[in-house]
């Protein structure tokens, strides 16, 4: 209808007539007390949770490198993905995807798994593990331990689709840290592991690395360092240490997300088949293909440095080391406590102990397979 010509009270009554007015409260008080609720009993457990330790690495004086391992494995769930599940869940509740007496729903059979089962029991909501049948038993009985269930698929590449269907079916959440692993943790600080980190280092004699190297499962570590090296202005180098038959490096280096590899990562807990949503490649500063045999003796080596195992499975925090091509300084990886993984990062087994500790006269240590 043509309001040319009209009185303005004449193209009100028109505005009206056509469009009326509409007001739609889904407002929920006993939802919204229950949700305050669950958000102060998760922030409560992080306030009575003390800071992971930072511990030294005995290496000669002469090499002028300072290496040191973030042991994430203390968490009161021993798993390195403590911290991330805390904030996949605080995100998911301030977001209204988590309600009361629906399930939350997880594609993982590692150690996420095992802390989002912490935290669903500790809000009172169900809690679902989508996982491949072949997983350990160890990693079964973990998320049971915490109230967790377990739902077996047949291959691992059809946990992503299966998850998504049990929270349809339920009326529950699909958590997905595969996608919302970079966005849920406050990249900016409210002690991050980047925060953590720079911070235990901060008297130390190499403060600032020159390389922080981390390994990617779902990518979220390596994003949170990466944005938090940016934002503080630091001239940090970030660089991602990639298995064999993971698809971050081809796709990183071709760049193009629609790159995947026929078969999967022989170390666990980090590379996936395609590239997941939390990688954030543009933040990214250098990658590395790192083969397995060196992965592998690199573990072994360390235990014999620090005499506790670091294992594949959970995703240690990323290392930094200031000693790449020649530059002497300090070095910050991180270490689980030896027990498999599918869904993390981890350092240890990712990052390229060949090349990683070098100085102005080559490799620190060098592994060949045989």
């Amino acid at each position: 209808m043509s309001t040319r010509g009209m009185s303005v009270g004449e193209r009100a009554a028109s505005s009206s007539a056509v469009a009326p007015e509409e007001d739609i409260d889904r407002f929920d008080a006993e939802a919204r007390r229950w949700c305050a609720e669950a958000v102060a009993k998760v922030r409560a457990e992080g306030n009575r949770s003390s800071d992971t330790h930072l511990l030294s690495v005995p290496l000669p004086e002469e090499w002028g490198v300072d290496l040191y391992l973030k042991d994430e494995s203390t968490h009161p769930t021993g798993s390195l993905k403590h911290r991330l599940a805390r904030s996949l869940f605080l995100h998911a509740l301030c977001n209204g995807w988590v309600r009361r007496g629906r399930p939350v729903i997880e594609a993982s059979s590692g150690s996420t798994a095992v802390s989002e089962a912490y935290f669903a029991r500790l809000i009172g909501v169900p809690f679902i593990a989508v996982m491949a049948q072949g997983t350990s038993r160890d990693k079964i009985r973990l998320i049971e331990l915490h109230g967790g269930r377990c739902h077996f698929v047949e291959r691992p590449d059809q946990v992503y689709d299966v998850a998504a269907g049990l929270a349809r079916e339920t009326g529950g959440h699909y958590m997905n840290q595969f996608a919302f692993a970079e966005r849920a943790t406050d990249w900016r600080g409210n002690n991050n592991i980047a925060e953590s980190l720079f911070a235990q280092m901060s008297q130390e004699r190499y403060p600032d690395p020159a390389w922080i190297v981390a390994t990617a499962g779902t990518g979220g570590t390596s994003a949170t360092i990466a944005r938090y090296v940016r934002y503080t202005g630091r001239q940090t180098g970030v660089c991602v240490a990639d298995p064999e038959n993971s698809a971050f490096l081809p796709a990183w280096r071709e760049q193009d997300p629609s790159v995947t590899t026929p078969l999967g990562s022989r170390i666990k807990g980090i590379g996936r088949q395609r590239l997941e949503p939390s990688f954030m490649g543009s933040a990214i500063d250098r990658m590395i293909r790192v083969p397995d045999a060196a992965a592998v003796a690199a573990i072994r080596h360390l235990d014999t440095l620090i005499g506790r195992k670091a294992g594949a499975g959970h995703r240690p925090v990323p290392g930094a080391v200031g000693g790449l091509h020649g530059e002497r300084g300090t070095g910050v990886s991180g270490r689980s406590d030896g027990r498999d993984d599918e869904d993390g990062e981890s350092a240890l087994w990712g990052a390229p102990w060949n090349w990683l500790l070098v100085d102005s006269y080559g490799p620190l240590f060098e592994f060949r397979s045989t």
